[in-house]
């Protein structure tokens, strides 16, 4: 079969040369590509004639895969597929696979470092202290004996409650698949108003799809805290991010820590989170770690062989 690599991982050239290595020893064709390709059109002619395309987390949209019609295997080094043409896949009868699991820790340890940044203002710190000031003022909380809201109970969601436990916070949760189906690890689930009113920091773990876009409302968000911290490395549109900026500037939340935005940073100048009060924004790293992408990378692969020994795995579609 021919595999196409059509995007980088971010792993070493040796490791991925380990993988062309295996698969050609097997008899298949392998080629890799070490930029993104700079649109559909450069995307199809690398993916012309392929039987399995490998990507990460750039799109391949639907025209893409329409136009490829040896396609039958998309290996996604990623979590969520909402940037696949999961359409065209159905039409074609193409198989896409995840990498499920590759970026828990990494994620959950970039909610940690980001609740503890807001919490113990460590950008004003940084700030004033280069400015030529002390400690005066900057102040702070700890996480020990907070209450943590965590919104989607997923694999993430749930390796992230756990290092909040081990802070000594304690954790609330709501998940709309499973809405107040009691403990699980020590968490205590309860509705979605409760978690939002009474948690003093909420961390986001919902995918991308119809039901969720728009999820954190204006109004959901009017029944955090004042004092609240919000914090979103899942996926950007599930946050009225206008809204959330708003929300910022008027003084009706605390703090937001953002990760992820309505499109892929670099972000337009007139974006409201870049003026908004009170944030830490990141561009879009959580997932992002040299384990993560080896990790993701065994992961991918491994799909990729399971799917030509007939024995798919992390089949999403």
């Amino acid at each position: 079969m021919k595999i196409t690599l059509a995007e980088p991982l971010s792993i070493p050239n040796t490791l991925v040369e380990t993988y062309r290595k295996k698969l050609t020893a097997q008899g298949h064709d392998f080629s890799c590509y070490d930029t993104v390709a700079d649109s559909e059109t450069e995307l199809m002619e690398r993916s012309k004639g392929s039987d399995i395309v490998i990507i990460a987390n750039h799109p391949y949209p639907d025209a893409v895969v329409r136009a490829v019609p040896s396609l039958k295997m998309i290996a996604v080094a990623f979590t969520g597929i909402d940037h696949v043409g999961v359409q065209a896949c159905l039409e074609q009868g193409v198989t896409v696979c995840n990498a499920a699991g590759y970026s828990n820790q990494t994620v959950a340890e970039l909610v940690i470092g980001m609740a503890v940044a807001a919490l113990r203002n460590l950008r004003k710190a940084d700030q004033q202290l280069r400015a030529g000031g002390t400690s005066a003022g900057i102040g702070g909380k700890e996480i020990c004996g907070r209450t943590v809201g965590i919104v989607g109970v997923g694999r993430i969601g749930l390796v992230t409650a756990g290092l909040f436990q081990a802070f000594g916070a304690k954790v609330i949760a709501y998940d709309p698949a499973a809405p107040e189906t009691g403990g699980q690890s020590g968490i205590v689930y309860q509705s979605l108003e409760e978690v939002l009113s009474q948690s003093d920091l909420i961390s986001l773990h919902l995918p991308l799809n119809e039901n969720t876009r728009g999820f954190i409302s204006g109004d959901r968000l009017a029944l955090m805290k004042r004092d609240a911290v919000l914090i979103n490395c899942a996926r950007g549109p599930i946050v009225d991010n206008r809204a959330l900026a708003e929300a910022l500037n008027g003084d009706r939340l605390g703090y937001a820590c953002i990760d992820v935005f309505d499109g892929e940073p670099p972000l337009a100048e007139d974006y409201p989170l870049l003026h908004a009060k009170n944030t830490l924004l990141t561009p879009h790293q959580a997932f992002l770690s040299e384990e993560s992408m080896v990790r993701r990378a065994e992961i991918t692969f491994g799909n990729v062989e399971k799917y030509l020994a007939g024995k798919p795995e992390n089949v999403c579609v």
